[in-house]
């Protein structure tokens, strides 16, 4: 299973997709919508069968909103 983490003070999304082992794609896109702006730490954490970490990867990113006029 790979699980994916958007996280923030204020906000908190996760998303589990199962994968099929060695048969599984090597890219998995996952998207979240409407994320407000702000600074995000994502994290992306791959388990085994059993629910063992097999891997893990951290970001710290910062999602800028389009199209907004701060007055």
């Amino acid at each position: 299973m790979l699980q994916i983490t958007a996280e923030s003070d204020d906000y908190y999304r996760s998303s589990d997709i199962q994968l099929d082992g060695e048969r599984a794609p090597r890219t998995t896109l996952v998207y979240f919508r409407s994320v407000p702006g702000g600074v995000y730490q994502v994290s992306a954490v791959l388990k085994g069968e059993g629910g063992e970490e097999l891997a893990f990867a951290q970001y710290d990113i910062n999602i800028v909103v389009s199209g907004v006029t701060l007055r």
